[in-house]
């Protein structure tokens, strides 16, 4: 049966809503019959995908349209097409099948499908018999969906996509092409509006900015080296390990000789030796996702499943996470769930309505950042996070994801005033749907990762955010592996702030954390956001009257916080004392660590960290409170506070702290067992540009106590050794 003119003239101009009815090829009554746009062809003629003639197709319509019969049941077709001395051969995309299955919509409209990253997107694969790339996304209020690009000229006409509509998935195989096409999609909305061209949600490579464009890629690599690094982290409770992480920008750790961004391969070649030479455990990336704007530092992530194109292939991503463990180094990645930029190429009303995002600015706006909430209580939306963070598990191998801004996710009421927010069904300020999220993507990731943790970036007091969160557990009961400890960062940076002759009045700034270390699993953490924005690098946050008092201040500071319970995070250049506050713009100072003094805070941070993982009695109880005992927690007077760290068959280590710059030769410390204790760290010590006051390597404790020469603003450990 002919269709109608208008139909034709819908097909041609790639507006009809269901172009796989009319073209392709299609049992009929007489046979199989073939239909086909074929733009400035003169004869066509369709042979099967193997060679073999299935007839000649003849042309009913000026525009390019070409019909006939065909030999044989209906199959995929390629066609040789002639115009005047010219010959060219097109694979017909609308003579193949769908892609997709009925489990896969079963599973997607369920919100329970956790290989959407494997479905959706755009993915090389052989379909039919034939080489091409598969095209799925999700646009479910569409009226129409082409795919446009680099293989059809950017012509909205050539490829309107299939819809399914039971999921409102739209889909395409287009034969022939492969890696490297660069692609979006063009969305008219039901209301017959035009959308600015949408880059694919779950693109695995993206158009260097400003460029936007989605890029046809294969996510992760083929073969890895690694499986010694995730049997070991499969293997063992991370919260009795030592965890040390180094906090980097990629983009301004160092830069090449142009000022340009270092390549993912540079980058291992110096940053991996780096990080082992200065004995962190684990590199934290922040956002690595694709993103438009520079000064977002990633945090406003436009394609979440693409590692950014700033730094090379996203092979060279893989490459990187293979090349850290194989040297026994974890990665982890900063990852930003809570909102997303509103820029039109993004996910701001995809399909021409508030689709990954709420309709009302009182749910979807989000005041800080300008940008768009993620709706959390849409199956799909929540399907398109969770799979996105099983995703940098499963095809990057990272070892975990650092949860960006996870207070603004849980309250209503974050940042806003009265009357800008809308309470929940029981007229509270929680988000109980952004919490059943969280539990929900913890729940995937520890279920099917072993070995993989999560960070909560989490400000506030919510109960349980490190709890376990099992289905039938408490609603507040998040499941992250671990919580930064920001109570931690703000008070002990406070203190280290004032006057040390002001520090007596203000001991608890250092106590007060301890009544509360062991509440959640926490790392404590030094990051990018205390070095930022006229904040000033930890070197300028300390207080003294000249550079000694502030490099002793910053040497004894970062003692205390290794001696201190909870995991360790300090962010690049703090470890050899940056002088300037970070910017996104320039590599750090390198060139500091030509003066003793800033290669003496290098020296510091390395040989914590070498005692740290070397002594099981500093971080094998690091969350527990059996691990930890107050000796001197009262001493205001002189600003002196000493605890001892202990594990099971492990020798205990004592720390000792003097805040001020007066010392001490025979301050007396009570000590749980007699006998020799050795001074195995010093922050004063000459090698690290202090003035070399100590035990001469030990002391001894008799009755329960020792005689200990405590360093102008300095910390010690001494390790029993009986």
């Amino acid at each position: 049966m002919k269709p109608p003119p208008a139909a034709i003239d819908a097909l041609l101009a790639g507006t009809h809503s269901d172009p796989f009815s009319l073209l392709g090829s299609h049992d009929g009554p007489g046979g199989t019959f073939a239909r086909a746009i074929l733009p400035a062809t003169e004869e066509a003629v369709a042979y099967s995908l193997r060679g073999g003639i299935l007839g000649k197709l003849t042309r009913v319509d000026e525009r390019g349209l070409f019909e006939g019969k065909l030999r044989g049941k209906p199959k995929p077709v390629k066609y040789r097409c002639r115009s005047q001395a010219n010959e060219w051969w097109v694979t017909d995309p609308y003579s193949f099948g769908p892609v997709l299955g009925p489990v896969d919509d079963l599973l997607v409209a369920q919100g329970t499908h956790y290989r959407l990253f494997d479905k959706l997107g755009a993915h090389p694969i052989e379909h039919e018999g034939c080489h091409g790339v598969h095209f799925a996304v999700w646009a479910p209020n569409a009226r129409l969906v082409s795919l446009v690009g680099d293989f059809n000229d950017w012509d909205g006409a050539r490829h309107p996509m299939r819809a399914r509509q039971s999921v409102g998935i739209w889909e395409i195989f287009i034969p022939d092409i492969g890696e490297g096409q660069a692609y979006k999609y063009r969305i008219v909305g039901a209301d017959g509006a035009l959308q600015p061209l949408k880059a694919d949600p779950f693109a695995f490579a993206s158009e260097l900015r400003p460029k936007t464009a989605s890029i046809v890629a294969r996510a992760g690599k083929a073969e890895w080296g690694d499986q010694d690094h995730r049997a070991h982290w499969s293997s063992v409770d991370p919260r009795r390990e030592a965890i040390s992480i180094y906090e980097v920008h990629p983009g301004s750790w160092q830069r090449n000789p142009h000022d340009w961004f270092l390549t993912w391969d540079e980058l291992a070649e110096r940053l991996i030796p780096y990080v082992v030479e200065m004995g962190f455990t684990h590199i934290e990336f922040m956002p690595v996702s694709e993103h438009p704007y520079d000064p977002s530092w990633g945090y406003q992530t436009t394609g979440l499943y693409a590692p950014s194109a700033r730094f090379g292939d996203v092979e060279g991503f893989a490459r990187f996470v293979d090349g850290a463990h194989r040297a026994g180094v974890g990665v982890l990645i900063d990852w930003v769930p809570a909102h997303f930029p509103v820029d039109e190429h993004g996910l701001a009303r995809f399909d021409g309505t508030a689709l990954y995002e709420h309709e009302d600015p009182k749910l979807g706006f989000h005041p800080d950042w300008n940008t768009a909430i993620y709706n959390f209580g849409r199956r799909e939306v929540q399907s398109f996070l969770v799979n996105n963070a099983l995703f940098w598990a499963e095809k990057y191998h990272v070892d975990g994801l650092r949860v960006d801004a996870v207070a603004s996710m849980l309250y209503r009421d974050y940042s806003r005033e009265a009357g800008e927010w809308i309470p929940n069904e029981h007229g509270g300020r929680e988000n109980w749907e952004a919490a059943e999220f969280l539990r929900a993507t913890n729940r995937a990731l520890y279920g099917t990762h072993s070995g993989v943790m999560t960070v909560a970036e989490e400000s506030t007091a919510w109960p349980g955010v490190t709890a376990p969160a099992y289905e039938e557990g408490p609603r507040t009961a998040l499941g992250f592996g671990f919580k930064w400890n920001m109570g931690f960062m703000h008070d002990t940076l406070e203190y280290m702030g004032r006057d040390p002759v002001h520090r007596k009045f203000h001991h608890g700034e250092i106590t007060f954390g301890l009544h509360y270390a062991f509440s959640e699993n926490f790392v404590l953490p030094l990051s990018h956001d205390e070095v930022v924005h006229g904040k000033g690098s930890l070197l300028t946050k300390m207080s003294g009257a000249d550079d000694w008092q502030k490099f002793a201040s910053l040497r004894a500071y970062y003692a205390l916080m290794w001696g201190h319970p909870g995991k360790k995070l300090l962010f690049m250049g703090q470890e050899f004392a940056q002088r300037r506050e970070w910017s996104e713009e320039r590599s750090l100072d390198w060139e500091l660590n030509q003066s003793p003094l800033h290669a003496g805070v290098r020296s510091l941070v390395a040989d914590l960290n070498r005692l740290y993982r070397s002594e099981p009695a500093l971080h094998a109880r690091d969350c527990e409170a059996e691990g930890f005992e107050w000796l001197i927690g009262d001493d205001e007077a002189n600003s002196v506070f000493a605890w001892v760290r202990k594990a099971p068959g492990a020798a205990p280590v004592a720390i000792i702290a003097n805040m001020t710059p007066t010392g001490h030769d025979d301050y007396r410390v009570p000590l749980p067992r007699d006998g020799r204790w050795a001074e195995v760290l010093n922050s004063d010590a000459q090698s690290y540009g202090g003035s070399g006051k100590g035990n001469l390597g030990g002391v001894f404790a008799e009755s329960g106590a020792a005689n200990v020469a405590l360093p102008p603003l300095g910390t010690l450990m001494l390790r029993y050794e009986g």
